[in-house]
């Protein structure tokens, strides 16, 4: 899995890009299948706006927003929300092969 992490209107600093680095290393634990994960960070009038791209195989790709006064607050909410989006995409795939199991007619 590789994560491209951006800035815009303001300057990437080492510390907020391990910081950023590690909490979506994370990612991957909920779902196995991610290829890629594109992060965009942008100062706004009001604080800043957090970007998550996650490219899943054989799906479009998932988008998690949020915007926050707190840099280091508004990528633990983003992350959150990348993680619930996994999950319940996962959890759709696995329920449905399950459901598919079920309506098979016997012998």
């Amino acid at each position: 899995m590789h994560v491209t992490i951006s800035a815009k209107h303001m300057d990437l600093t080492q510390p907020i890009r391990e910081y950023v680095e590690r909490k979506m290393a994370k990612l991957p634990h909920f779902f196995d299948r991610l290829q890629e994960i594109r992060v965009v960070i942008e100062r706004i009038p009001n604080g800043f706006h957090v970007e998550v791209m996650s490219d899943v195989e054989r799906h479009r790709d998932f988008v998690a927003n949020c915007n926050h006064r707190n840099l280091y607050a508004c990528v633990d909410l983003v992350t959150d929300r990348a993680v619930r989006q996994l999950h319940e995409w996962k959890d759709r795939i696995r329920g449905a092969k399950k459901h598919v199991q079920g309506l098979r007619r016997r012998a």
